[in-house]
């Protein structure tokens, strides 16, 4: 008997091919069937009719690390879809180091409640080895699955203590300590490693103001811990620092292949349309495409479903921790601290220096876009800062200095600063080398919620049609899964039964404003959450357990449904990685589970367009190798490499399948592939070949 039978859904699976009306038996937490009708007996059965059926979301970076010890639910992403989360992003994570010294990082760079870091802090920590950590994230009664990066600046924390990795540059002895516990992490569990140079994430408490751990560390530290995740195809994220060019270059160094060494499975924080860089936008497709495609390395960066909007109380906002008097602004932590520096001879006029310093900056300063939220005058409400100082007849930036000095965290106001053109917004999300995500969900509660960011990917695909529902909903599920290598995001038999139901009317409708709340799960704290009366979301299933059904369940955070999820297929040694992506099929490197290279070479030549290409390109090859030989006229030998380019167009044209580099230029089981398809294609066999290569992989 099954678990569970929905029937009469439009199913996507998660990989973009067209939905089809069908029916999924759950059992024991798996898919077992997706059919046109499922006649089996089961205990429940749902009839879907005028719903989409489609994996769970998966959320590729949030800053949950704290919030799942005291809140292991996860309601607020539950409730939009996700089953899937990933933490330890930005080199932040509590698997190691002093459990004080990590509350007093993620409190300042997250921006996380007091409550929530007291109530961590009483629990203790429990584990004393990565291997203990994630046996005790298996034992919480998680509500979404959960999987993890280890972060850099824990790693330094252990190794130099807070002191020394706020400090400097680590010593020999202390870089290869800390890349054998990365090397110890991973090969325990965890998905890969996360590091961090930009310089506006501070630290608090005995050092607040310095900036991460991992921004002190040189080349030669990212780089031993590079290739700890290198020589297990593990991923690395990685936030370059703005102010230096440099860190860019480097970054595109540790992440680059050569002949002797595979790439580096690499995320790169942010694709975002910047309104202070309006033009480079414009660089990330043809970039990533010379850079992957070309020089065949796996890069992928990270987007934002929606203009990058951050609601600020008072002075109290990581967006001035971008420049020195906002970082002492920062440092303090009550309000008649600040309203004392605000006195203090000078300092008024360095904050309004810094405001107005050129230069590179994220955050933008134009006043006519800073709206006042909540301010002491009751009519300023709605108004811009500019506006208020306009009628004022006084210069925006000493309204803006009296705003902040006087009404301290009782003015609220709000900015957004990227991703505000909606077209180009459109144009990152659907880009193949651009992972949707970049929700920092778990973090700065107060500031933002992009809880909903798959949610508001499919509203918009939905209402204007720039990307298909199959496609919008592939890139939220199993592109980000299979790309960071985990048992999720595909609705298919044998796969984790991780499902949403949606209702595609609701998807019609604007996507509401955030609200600010008191949230329980954070002891009452503050929390900017989304809600809406008719939420698309009508129902969330995690390994076959329902947990939510337009509102998180009551037993969620009490009864177990997530898993830890590791990656579900590790690899250890530069020759085996070096072999994983000779043989991939595809950008996302999918584990297909081949190991003969014909099966591999059938997989990548299915569609024919292509076939019939390749197929005269080796006509080409072989006439031209003839003729040369038989006149002596070697000019003839400049039709091999034209058959080359056939090839090349025939994939970039008609079958965006990988080619390994030298396999493009010359190897000798390309040669005898290509001559076997031809040989076949003639002979009327290849039909057979795709047909059976399929089957093994389906199987």
């Amino acid at each position: 008997m099954l678990d569970l039978v929905i029937d009469n859904a439009l199913v996507f699976d998660g990989v973009g091919h067209p939905p089809e009306r069908l029916s999924v038996g759950i059992r024991d937490g798996l898919i077992e069937q997706v059919a046109s009708r499922i006649d089996q007996p089961a205990r429940r059965r749902i009839d879907a009719t005028g719903l989409w059926l489609t994996p769970g979301f998966v959320d590729i970076h949030t800053h949950y690390d704290l919030e799942v010890e005291v809140n292991p639910g996860l309601g607020e992403s539950v409730r939009h879809g996700v089953t899937t989360v990933l933490i330890g992003n930005c080199s932040l994570s509590v698997a190691c180091g002093e459990p004080a010294d990590l509350a007093s990082i993620f409190q300042r760079v997250e921006t996380l409640p007091a409550e929530l870091i007291e109530c961590w802090l009483r629990q203790g920590r429990r584990w004393q080895s990565f291997a203990e950590y994630l046996a005790h994230l298996e034992q919480l009664p998680l509500g979404p699955n959960v999987a993890a990066l280890l972060g850099h600046s824990a790693l330094r924390v252990q190794v130099m203590g807070l002191a020394r990795s706020v400090g400097g540059l680590a010593r020999a002895d202390e870089i290869a300590a800390m890349q054998a516990l990365a090397a110890e992490g991973i090969d325990a569990g965890f998905c890969g490693l996360s590091v961090d140079m930009v310089h506006w994430h501070k630290v608090g408490g005995v050092w607040a103001g310095r900036a991460l751990p991992s921004h002190h560390a040189d080349y030669d530290e990212y780089a031993a811990l590079a290739e700890a995740c290198r020589e297990r195809d593990a991923v690395f994220q990685v936030t370059p620092n703005p102010e230096r060019s440099s860190s860019v270059w480097n970054i595109l160094k540790l992440g680059a292949a050569s002949f002797s060494r595979p790439p580096l499975r690499m995320t790169l924080l942010s694709a975002l349309d910047l309104d202070t860089q309006p033009a480079l936008w414009r660089i990330y497709a043809p970039f990533l495409w010379a850079y992957n495609k070309l020089a065949g390395n796996n890069l992928r960066m990270q987007t934002l479903a929606e203009p990058f909007t951050i609601v600020s109380a008072g002075p109290l906002t990581p967006l001035f921790e971008e420049f020195p008097t906002g970082v002492e602004l920062n440092n303090l932590r009550e309000a008649r601290e600040r309203r004392a520096l605000w006195q203090r001879p000078g300092f008024r006029q360095r904050f309004a220096s810094d405001w107005q310093r050129p230069g590179m900056k994220t955050f933008h300063r134009d006043f006519s876009r800073i709206v006042i939220v909540q301010a002491p005058t009751s009519e300023w409400q709605g108004r811009s800062v500019a506006e208020v100082a306009a009628a004022a007849h006084r210069p925006p930036i000493e309204v803006f200095i009296d705003l902040l000095a006087s009404a301290d965290e009782d003015f609220v106001w709000v900015a957004s600063s990227a991703n505000n053109r909606r077209s180009i917004r459109h144009a990152l999300m659907a880009q193949r080398y651009i992972l949707p995500g970049f929700t920092d969900a778990g973090a700065h509660c107060r500031n933002l919620a992009y809880y909903d960011g798959a949610i508001s990917l499919l509203r918009q695909a939905v209402q204007t049609g720039f990307l298909s529902p199959e496609r919008a909903i592939a890139r939220v599920t199993g592109e980000p899964a299979a790309w960071l290598n985990l048992d999720a995001g595909v609705v298919a038999a044998g796969r984790r039964a991780d499902i949403v139901l949606l209702d595609p009317a609701a998807l019609r409708t604007p996507r509401p404003e955030p609200l600010l709340v008191n949230d329980p799960a954070l002891a009452g704290a503050l929390r900017m959450v989304n809600r809406e009366a008719r939420p698309p979301v009508r129902a969330v299933f995690v390994n076959g357990q329902l947990v939510a059904d337009g509102q998180p369940l009551a037993a969620l955070g009490r009864n177990k449904a997530g898993r830890l999820l590791a990656r579900r297929s590790p690899i250890r040694g530069l020759a085996a990685v070096r072999q994983r992506y000779r043989n991939r099929i595809d950008d996302l490197n999918f584990d297909h589970g081949l190991t003969d290279y014909w099966d591999i070479f059938v997989m990548k030549h299915r569609r024919w367009p292509n076939i019939w290409l390749h197929v005269l390109a080796v006509f080409i090859m072989y006439g031209s190798a003839a003729l040369a030989a038989a006149t002596l006229d070697y000019w003839w030998l400049l039709g091999i490499p034209l058959s080359n380019v056939l090839g090349q167009f025939g994939h970039a044209r008609f079958e965006a399948t990988h080619v390994d580099g030298r396999d493009a230029l010359f190897s000798w089981r390309a040669l005898l592939a290509l001559t076997r398809l031809a040989l076949l294609v003639v002979c009327g066999r290849y039909r057979g070949e795709i047909a059976r290569v399929q089957s093994l992989v389906r199987r």
